[in-house]
């Protein structure tokens, strides 16, 4: 089996877009959350979200937010029609991260040994509510060619690999909210087994929707206590939390072969040295009790690592902010860690960004590796009355420093599946 190595980041999120922009944001604590301006809330029960902020008038975050993202920088407005905003944000994370990396085919040889592997939770929501809105009023012919492909949750590999020559593996997911770490962890495997030198992964969401925000609150899982006061509705651990706020954007990696990587002189960001995965078999929202399956992925993915333990500093939680699940994933990362629970940090940037499905587990990786490389534990935000009783630091208010030579991102979804991505310090 092959070492993988990050060697790029590409970032769109509600707390700036740029993966180093978002960064500073984070450890400063900053929040993405706002009100919900850019269609009709006055009839939903939580009317905020952590809008991406644009430049083409969509408002988000705070307004000193760095890293506003600019539609127009990634693609005309004329082929931005026939895509639905999770695509775009997967092509404008794409693109940084390839840039980031310096990575480029040579030769076509080179070319079909790169691929990519970008998944959504629920892919294009808004392209689907519109075109049902169409047909209802209007009738099929009105509807446009593009509709299919602007649905489909494929498609954001499709137009990378097609946009980037990519002509490896291409696949996609849709594992709810452990979407983007599966695509990371499987994308890990492709390569470490052989079948690819350079692998694009992550996932991407646009799901701040009427439709999206309104089937949410329908299952009872986001918070509708907090409308008037949104930089405070994501409170992991927090014993006013009520629910998730939800997110939107793209995280995408550049993964690649260690020798690969290094025979082209590429600045490595990290190694990937573990991966689990597991099912709860239990309820398709509820987790285990006690966090079991949650525990078994981050078993296995400590297994394959090779590490102890006590090698793990940092855990960036799932912890979306909901009552039952915030506690069940501390009681499983306390029985991974043992006694070493006491000497690491978790925390969950989903205070600050919100919950992004899909796209989640791939921010948060990125987070977690650029946690690993500046040895800071971004805070949890709103963490001002815990009511979570634990041995584990879990970083309320303010950033701080860690130790250890590895780093754990955490992801679960509906349907109870589970995903844990471990990183070391690529020597």
């Amino acid at each position: 089996m092959r070492r993988v190595v990050v060697t790029g980041l590409g970032l769109v999120s509600p707390v700036g877009c740029g993966a180093e922009t978002a960064w500073r944001n984070i450890l400063a604590g900053k929040s993405g959350a706002s009100k919900i301006e850019h269609f009709d809330v006055s009839d939903l029960a939580c009317k905020v979200a952590a809008v991406i902020p644009r430049v083409d008038g969509r408002a988000g975050g705070t307004p000193e937010m760095q890293g506003v993202f600019d539609p127009d920088a990634v693609m005309s407005a004329r082929d931005r029609k026939r895509i639905d905003d999770f695509i775009l944000y997967a092509i404008a994370a794409a693109d940084e991260a390839i840039a980031h990396s310096g990575w480029k085919a040579e030769t076509d040889e080179q070319a079909e040994r790169a691929g990519v592997i970008l998944g959504s939770g629920i892919g294009g929501i808004d392209t689907t509510y519109n075109a049902s809105i169409l047909l209802r009023d209007r009738g099929p012919r009105r509807l446009s060619p593009f509709v299919i492909p602007a649905m489909l949750i494929n498609l954001p590999s499709g137009q990378v690999s097609i946009r980037h020559g990519l002509k490896g593996p291409n696949s996609a997911l849709a594992t709810a909210c452990a979407t983007g770490a599966h695509a990371i962890g499987d994308a890990a495997r492709i390569i470490a087994c052989g079948d690819a030198d350079m692998m694009l992964a992550g996932g991407c969401e646009a799901s701040i929707t009427r439709l999206g925000i309104g089937s949410f609150v329908a299952c009872r899982a986001m918070t509708t206590g907090y409308n008037d006061t949104p930089e405070a509705a994501s409170r992991p651990y927090d014993e006013g939390r009520d629910g998730f706020l939800m997110g939107e954007g793209a995280g995408v990696v550049v993964l690649e072969d260690y020798e690969s990587a290094k025979a082209r002189g590429a600045n490595i960001l990290a190694e990937c040295v573990g991966y689990g995965l597991s099912g709860d078999a239990h309820h398709i929202t509820s987790p285990a009790p006690e966090g079991e399956g949650g525990y078994r992925a981050m078993r296995m993915a400590l297994k394959k690592s090779g590490l102890k333990p006590s090698d793990i500093g940092y855990v960036n939680a799932h912890g979306t902010s909901t009552p039952m699940g915030d506690e069940l994933e501390v009681r499983a990362v306390e029985r991974l860690l043992g006694e070493h629970a006491a000497k690491a940090k978790m925390s969950s940037t989903k205070s600050a960004t919100g919950h992004l499905l899909g796209a989640a587990g791939a921010i948060e990786a990125i987070f977690s590796i650029l946690a690993l490389r500046d040895k800071m534990a971004p805070p949890t935000l709103n963490l001002e009355n815990p009511n979570v009783e634990t041995a584990l630091d879990l970083v309320p208010l303010k950033a701080v420093p860690f130790d250890g030579k590895a780093v754990m991102s955490n992801s679960f979804g509906f349907g109870g599946t589970n995903a844990a991505v471990i990183f070391v310090e690529a020597e």
